[in-house]
């Protein structure tokens, strides 16, 4: 099975190996058609530097940690 890979922007470095990142999505409205903005954080293992700013692909992998299933693949 393929593992799923996300587009978001780094929003917090503050932990060692560890960086946020908020991926925004759309969704539509069923009854009225409008599109509104769903935001959620995740926490993504990485070995490399990344600022807050920089937006990043991250991939699901294995539980790292409780809260710590994804990790980044590469900068966007």
């Amino acid at each position: 099975m393929a593992k799923k890979q996300l587009t978001g922007t780094v929003i917090s470095d503050k932990m060692q190996k560890t960086v946020v990142v908020l991926v925004e999505r759309f969704k539509q409205h069923p009854k009225y058609k409008r599109r509104y903005r769903l935001h959620k954080k995740y926490k993504a293992h990485t070995d490399q530097e990344y600022k807050v700013g920089d937006r990043v692909v991250i991939e699901e992998c294995r539980p790292l940690s409780k809260e710590k299933k994804w990790k980044v693949i590469k900068k966007a």
